[in-house]
């Protein structure tokens, strides 16, 4: 947008920390050229021959920034069926077979979490093929480190010979149809390689869209194919995506664009590139994650370490000399500490995403390193079982998010499709930590609740900290993108179950309207 443009509102936010209020802001060229007075920035608008645009009764903040999501899974989900919440095996046999008769060839789903099934146990091939024996079915579980295959679709990825790692066998030794890590990857990636290039598109656009809805203007892409990374950039060549795109590559696609000396970052318009995306563990609800510690549940187990502290090294100095900036998966606190020394000496603004398992002495040594902590406060109510993996010993190292924040940067995200893309929702768990609903966690951790002004800042000026935008996005003051969201409520004047219910009643990227398309 090049033309002038004055925003008048009943209270515009330019940033929460410090917390900052005007009545007005005016937009020139797709940034913010004043934040003032209703009179001044009328005026000024008015000067440069432009509009004025006025919310009587709304509130406009900076546009939110959710620094960690998958778009093309968020995409996929959105198009495939949907099994959060399903609360019995029978009940996720149900859904399969009322898929198969809506839809031909491979049946996709997404969200399932054994620990709110009635049976106590995890599904198996054996419980999909009595209702699916021909078709493949493919079903993740919520946290996207785990998932079930039926025999038909075990059989067409031959994922027992590919990935022989990642799959999970009985006491018989006979495969269960449960992959893990490995084992999900090598699925994922075959099951793509079936979806064409306009499907493909299709699903990111159908995300980022989704995303925008809520109010979120930037969006960080965690763990990237070069098949993405590359459709994303012919999207923005092309001016179809409606917010901006920070990309991280996946480990494998970073490989090969070393090879080539591809350095970042890259900018495609709304998209760039910037980083690549690690695994140091899996996840708490497959059990995957790496504790120092055996799970409180399953003695035998401390869970699973994907990179070590050499390996992390190699490839954290290896990005930087390319210029890519790190983002590592660190839920676990054995993993934390393989991150912790693998960073050591490396420089630069790394990330450590999750931090979901922070022991005390961690906490300095992270602040000694300078990185950003990309944390998702949604898990709190989504892992309400939490405590039965860690125990109560350690319950106060978990979801730390007020501790973290004394020691370094950190930026709340969703990780979604692994939890849902609304910013309210996820505000909503970072300020309660679940207390109405019951959730075990809270009785340990009243003192890690946010406020909201602080939820607001890690997901706006904090979240673009995250991606090396900070002075770009994030605030509305003057030199900063014109990139804002116009709610139906104060966010902060309201009470924390009032939170929820926030309403996006307009969305703007560089001053230009991109949700609704119709003029409000």
């Amino acid at each position: 947008m090049s033309g002038a443009l004055a925003v008048v509102a009943r209270r515009i936010y330019t940033s929460f920390e410090p917390l900052k209020t005007v009545q007005a802001i005016t937009i020139h060229g797709g940034r913010v050229i004043y934040a003032g007075s209703r009179d001044r920035a009328v005026k000024i608008a008015a000067e440069l021959g432009g509009d004025v645009l006025e919310f009587r009764d709304e509130v406009v903040i900076p546009g939110l920034v959710d620094a960690h999501t998958h778009l093309e899974s968020l995409g996929l989900a959105l198009n495939s069926l949907d099994l959060r919440g399903t609360s019995s095996i029978e009940e996720l046999k149900a859904l399969v077979r009322a898929e198969l008769a809506r839809k031909t060839g491979w049946v996709f789903g997404r969200g399932w979490d054994q620990e709110k099934f009635r049976e106590k146990r995890f599904p198996t091939r054996w419980d999909v093929d009595e209702v699916s024996k021909e078709r493949p079915v493919l079903l993740v579980r919520v946290c996207g480190h785990m998932a079930l295959l039926n025999t038909a679709a075990a059989r067409e990825l031959a994922i027992e010979e590919i990935a022989p790692r990642g799959v999970i066998r009985d006491e018989s030794g006979a495969f269960t149809g449960l992959v893990v890590e490995e084992g999900v990857e090598v699925a994922m990636r075959r099951f793509w390689s079936g979806v064409d290039s306009e499907t493909l598109e299709k699903y990111l656009l159908d995300s980022v869209e989704h995303a925008v809805s809520y109010g979120i203007t930037t969006l960080g892409l965690a763990g990237a194919s070069t098949r993405v990374a590359t459709s994303l950039a012919k999207l923005s060549a092309e001016e179809r995506l409606p917010a901006k795109v920070s990309i991280y590559l996946t480990l494998e696609a970073f490989k090969a664009t070393a090879e080539l000396g591809l350095r970042a970052p890259a900018s495609f318009g709304r998209a760039r590139l910037v980083g690549v995306k690690l695994f140091a563990d899996g996840s708490l609800g497959a059990r995957t994650a790496y504790l120092s510690e055996p799970y409180e549940d399953a003695a035998d187990t401390r869970g699973i370490k994907l990179l070590g502290r050499e390996e992390i090294a190699m490839l954290s100095s290896l990005a930087r000399r390319l210029g890519y900036q790190v983002a590592i998966h660190a839920i676990g606190d054995a993993a934390l500490d393989e991150v912790i020394e693998g960073l050591r000496g490396v420089g630069g603004r790394s990330r450590v995403e999750h931090l979901s398992v922070v022991r005390d002495d961690q906490l300095a040594k992270l602040g000694e390193l300078g990185v950003v902590g990309v944390v998702q406060p949604h898990f709190i109510i989504t892992d309400w079982w939490v405590l039965r993996r860690v125990g109560a010993r350690r319950a106060s190292w978990v979801y730390r998010f007020k501790d973290l924040g004394k020691f370094i940067q950190i930026a709340l995200s969703t990780d979604s499709p692994v939890e849902p893309i609304d910013p309210w929702e996820n505000i909503y768990a970072a300020v309660s930590r679940g207390e109405a609903e019951g959730i075990e966690l809270a009785r340990y951790s009243e003192s890690q609740k946010l406020s909201v002004p602080e939820a607001l800042h890690y997901y706006t000026y904090g979240s673009a900290y995250a991606l090396g935008l900070e002075n770009e996005v994030g605030r509305l003051e003057p030199g900063y993108s014109a990139d804002f969201t116009v709610l139906d409520r104060n966010p902060l004047e309201v009470g924390v179950e009032e939170l929820r219910k926030t309403k996006v009643l307009g969305v703007f990227v560089d001053g230009e309207r991109v949700y609704p398309r119709e003029v409000l």
